[in-house]
């Protein structure tokens, strides 16, 4: 198949009560787009529902012969589950149907794939692909090309799938190895963006929720910004000058996803990290979209797994060039209503930024005592220090606190 051909695909969920139609109806809808966005195109739905779960195929047989013909009937070569299938499953499937078959985390690593676009990011991505493969193998039966195989590289009766996982477990040694590599060096650059005392926003939420092209308005970063799911996987950090002339670092991040694998979140938790170290977060939503409360949680949920959930929030209700009429759902303190595309509410998120980053803080004096230096160094890393002047009493340092530092520091502060 050319490597550009849209694939047919068949769409598959399981259930085990009528109560979950709807939701998995949700589901199934994103993993269409899921499918659009890899350049395949869903032609049919087929929806299990079975008290308990037949091991084999999860589906049953007569689900498994129902799927077999529609796929014959309507030219399809590929079916996607829904949910994750294990290695002897996806076998079993492919056996009976006879065209490839994959699940939601495949769907999902295959656009990643396709848009990682730096070193780390394409790393991370082969990362999570050979994590992913590599108990699959006997399900796939597929013999893997090796660069510099052959003789010497095998053990004594070893046979093709042995030697193909040895291999790819050799290669994620290797890969990770890299990534700790990366990591360091990004660790680097969180400390320099630390030294600088610059207030760190990251800018979250779900998929294809407008998050580059609000970093663009704001930034003019120049962003891959599209109507696409995971269009961003790299996260991009740049200067944000407010309006009272204070400067911000403000980082777009990878989208979050309904469902999102475990074992995805792993592969980009050092992208993923840039909330973590964050001290705002701007949670972005597409205020068109008939989910967007459930999407809200879905990335709340993301936030708490990435133990970030007592980071000072704004919520950002993106796109609101296109609903009729100006009354809105805001729900939550600390919302505001933009269209980042149409330049519509940005100075009032830039005031609601404004006001959160200077929430608790004041300009102090402190006074220093000289046999005890090392707190002006720490006051560098976790501070905007005004000033130093070294004075007969001792080191007169003017800075701006936050709550945190205030009460730490409160021996020091003169005024």
């Amino acid at each position: 198949m050319e490597e550009n051909q849209i694939r047919r695909a068949i769409l598959v969920a399981a259930l085990k009560s009528t109560s979950e139609t709807e939701e998995c109806e949700r589901s199934l809808d994103e993993l269409e787009r899921l499918l659009n966005t890899a350049g395949g195109e869903s032609v049919a739905r087929v929806i299990q529902i079975k008290p308990t779960f037949e091991p084999r195929t999860v589906i049953g047989s007569g689900k498994v012969t129902e799927i077999k013909e529609l796929a014959e009937r309507e030219n399809v070569d590929l079916i996607v589950f829904d949910f994750e299938l294990s290695p002897m499953q996806i076998r079993n499937l492919e056996d009976d149907i006879g065209v490839d078959v994959i699940d939601r985390s495949m769907l999902i690593l295959d656009i990643f794939a396709l848009h990682a676009t730096s070193g780390e990011g394409k790393l991370q991505v082969e990362l999570a692909q050979l994590k992913y493969t590599a108990p699959r193998l006997v399900g796939k039966g597929a013999k893997l090309s090796r660069q510099g195989g052959g003789i010497g590289t095998r053990g004594p009766g070893e046979t093709q799938l042995e030697s193909d996982r040895r291999h790819l477990h050799t290669k994620i040694s290797a890969l990770e190895a890299r990534l700790r590599e990366l990591e360091h060096n990004r660790s680097v650059m969180r400390a320099q963006r630390d030294r600088s005392g610059l207030p760190k926003i990251a800018v979250v939420g779900y998929t294809n929720a407008g998050k580059s092209t609000l970093l663009n308005r704001l930034t003019g970063a120049g962003v891959l910004a599209e109507d696409k799911l995971f269009a961003t996987l790299d996260p991009t950090t740049r200067k944000l000058l407010l309006p009272c002339g204070e400067t911000v670092l403000l980082t777009d991040t990878v989208g979050f996803i309904r469902k999102l694998p475990h074992h995805l979140v792993e592969a980009f938790k050092s992208t993923l990290d840039e909330v973590t170290y964050a001290d705002v977060l701007l949670i972005v939503s597409d205020i068109t979209d008939p989910e967007v409360s459930e999407h809200i949680e879905v990335t709340e949920k993301i936030i708490s797994d990435l133990s970030a959930e007592d980071k000072p929030r704004i919520y950002v209700y993106n796109k609101c060039d296109s609903i009729d009429g100006a009354s809105y759902a805001v729900p939550k303190e600390r919302t505001v209503v933009i269209s980042a595309k149409e330049n519509r509410g940005i100075d009032n998120l830039l005031s609601v930024i404004e006001k959160v980053i200077h929430e608790g803080k004041r300009e102090c004096t402190l006074l220093i005592p000289y046999s005890e230096q090392s707190v002006v160094s720490k006051m560098y890393d976790n501070c905007t220090v005004n000033s130093v002047d070294y004075q007969a009493e001792g080191i007169l340092v003017k800075a701006i606190l936050g709550a945190e530092e205030q009460g730490s520091l409160s021996r020091y502060i003169v005024d």
